[in-house]
């Protein structure tokens, strides 16, 4: 049933006083000399100068040093070799000869990291090599304005940090090819959220595996208001320590992508389930229409297993107290309360068994009380339809 439903709704987050974040571990020792590199050969970022300062802050604060250049010179293979992660901070256009370009294609096959941001996509579009480092290739952007973004991979030390559903304003890239058959999607763009967006899945921030060495690449950073977003730089920090192998990141490609929101039908009372109060309350099955409290994300956990994310607070749905207390979606990260088996019923319709417990859901009292994990069979109270929210 999800299977169908998802297929028909279409596979659709003052620079010294805010940079300064908790020194690294011990692990992360081998960062020690970045170079960021932001020559322009096209449009020219009023930005770049903001994001030299920020990483340098970033630097002074834990503890590497940052060389900045528009140098194209300094791509030899004796000079590279000299940091752990070279940032491609709002390039534009061909910015490196073919020697330059071998030296770098060198540093990367050495183990070397790449950190792009930004118009770092729009760069190099005549080195298919260097295309296939950053993930893709600017292709348009709509004004800047507000947008929600959801962060895909909470676990990685990029985005660990990050709000599952995160709102900002930026200048948001449609790229040419989507990255995620060849990279770790870690933030995806809800075009929902706003106009312009070109691409249905929507990657804006990733990290990959590539020719021996390491590459993350973000959209945001246009403004220079994002340099001073502490969100943002600590973001920024993360990618730089994934770059430099400083920390241990999964960028394997996870191909699944995010889906369109359903909503959940009672068929105890015909009732769309809605996380109430803004999901500060227990969900309940009592609205005749679908609103954003009762929007939800199906996340696959693989296994027949999946959680509810709403999209009103972008929280996990929780059985809580192992399933003692009712549903409520409080929870920023999945666990075995956030995890249910999803059952496809003879009529069509779905149940969920809570993995807390090993319970299943119930609209309890013919729907006129909370949800709660707490029924050893199913019957109608413990169905439920996905309908396209």
């Amino acid at each position: 049933m999800l299977r169908r439903l998802l297929a028909a709704a279409g596979l659709a987050v003052l620079i010294t006083a805010t940079l300064i974040v908790p020194g690294p571990p011990a692990s992360a020792a081998t960062l020690t000399n970045v170079l960021v590199f932001s020559k322009t050969a096209g449009f020219r970022h009023s930005s770049i100068p903001n994001g030299i300062a920020a990483i340098q802050q970033l630097g002074a604060a834990n503890g590497f040093t940052v060389t900045a250049t528009e140098d194209a010179g300094q791509f030899t293979t004796a000079n590279l070799a000299r940091f752990q992660a070279v940032v491609w901070l709002s390039t534009t256009g061909d910015v490196l000869d073919a020697a330059q370009q071998s030296a770098f294609e060198a540093y990367i096959g050495a183990g070397g990291g790449y950190v792009g941001i930004h118009a770092a996509a729009d760069t190099e579009y005549d080195w298919a090599w260097y295309g296939a480092l950053v993930g893709g290739y600017f292709a348009s952007h709509p004004a800047i304005q507000t947008a929600g973004l959801r962060v895909e991979d909470q676990t990685n030390p990029s985005t660990a940090h990050l709000p599952a559903t995160w709102t900002r304003s930026d200048e948001w890239y449609n790229y040419r090819t989507n990255p995620r058959s060849s990279a770790r999607v870690l933030i995806n763009l809800d075009e929902g959220s706003y106009s312009g967006g070109s691409m249905g899945d929507h990657p804006i921030t990733w990290c990959k595996n590539y020719a021996g060495g390491r590459a993350w690449y973000t959209g945001l950073g246009h403004t220079e208001d994002s340099w001073t977003e502490p969100a943002f730089t600590r973001m920024l920090l993360g990618g730089l320590r994934i770059a430099a192998g400083a920390v241990q990141a999964d960028c394997s490609p996870r191909t699944t992508q995010p889906t369109a929101p359903v909503a959940l039908r009672a068929q105890a009372n015909n009732r769309i389930v809605a996380a109430e109060n803004a999901g500060a309350a227990p969900l309940i099955a009592n609205r005749t229409a679908v609103g954003g409290w009762e929007q939800f994300d199906v996340v696959d956990l693989g296994g027949g297993n999946v959680a509810l994310r709403a999209r009103i607070n972008g929280l996990y749905v929780c059985a809580d107290n192992a399933g003692v207390a009712p549903l409520i979606a409080n929870r920023t990260a999945v666990g075995a309360w956030e995890t249910f088996a999803l059952i496809t019923n003879a009529d069509g319709t779905v149940s969920l068994r809570a993995q807390a417990n090993g319970r299943y859901v119930v609209a309890e009292n013919g729907g006129n009380d909370p949800l709660i994990a707490n029924r050893t069979a199913i019957g109608p109270w413990e169905k439920f339809t996905l309908v396209p929210a």
